[in-house]
């Protein structure tokens, strides 16, 4: 393993534990961003920003809303299996 994936792993490491922070720094470098680039590229920078935070994280998105059966029975909660990427 070479210096930059020890750091990498590393990155890794302490933003699944703490991935609100992390959460908040890729917020304000997007809007950063998004200010120098006068919001130009804005819908790309959003999704960077979620990219970036599901790569450091391991966590995915919020999973979308689903809607219950016609017939009213309501749809279970998805397994751990089904709600993305393991954490890292």
């Amino acid at each position: 393993m070479g210096f930059l994936d020890k750091g990498l792993a590393k990155a890794k490491e302490l933003a699944g534990k703490n991935p609100d922070k992390v959460d908040s720094v890729i917020d304000k470098a997007g809007d950063m961003f998004d200010r120098k680039t006068g919001g130009k590229h804005a819908q790309h920078t959003d999704r960077v920003q979620e990219k970036a935070g599901e790569f450091l994280t391991g966590r995915t998105a919020e999973a979308p809303e689903v809607p219950d059966a016609p017939d009213g029975t309501p749809t279970p909660d998805p397994g751990p299996e089904q709600q993305g990427r393991p954490p890292a």
